[in-house]
């Protein structure tokens, strides 16, 4: 596993404002359409893989649920935390979560996980719990 992940910043970060305030609101139908389609309800805890400024977070959590996010990019987990005050909002590698197994009842990313992060994919598959895979 490399580091590569710190990198993440120096691209992605340098337009945070602009990605949260330009580009994610036109992905909202799809958060929402996602949500509704995997059933995120009141009491559920989510987590979003590469949660970028945090729009998904929010939505989810107008629904109810209790939210978890990691990104690679300082800046925009900053927006992300200033979106969702209450959410556990962290920097950090996707391909290494730092929460335990089983933690969640739902696991969600929007253009963050790619055939080029395998890793990533797994530890998804390891941090939901195993009667929520279904759903």
């Amino acid at each position: 596993m490399t580091d590569q992940w710190l990198t993440v910043d120096e691209g992605w970060g340098r337009g945070a404002v602009d990605f949260a305030t330009l580009l994610e609101p036109g992905a909202c139908r799809e958060y929402v359409a996602m949500h509704q389609n995997v059933d995120v309800r009141a009491g559920d805890e989510l987590l979003d893989v590469a949660c970028g400024s945090g729009l998904a977070l929010e939505l989810a959590s107008a629904r109810g649920a209790t939210v978890f996010g990691i990104d690679a990019s300082t800046r925009l987990v900053d927006i992300a935390r200033d979106r969702v005050g209450d959410a556990d909002v962290r920097v950090g590698d996707m391909a290494a979560l730092p929460w335990a197994d089983d933690s969640f009842d739902v696991v969600t990313s929007f253009r963050g996980l790619w055939a080029t992060t395998r890793e990533a994919l797994g530890e998804a598959h390891r941090v939901l719990r195993p009667d929520e895979a279904s759903r």
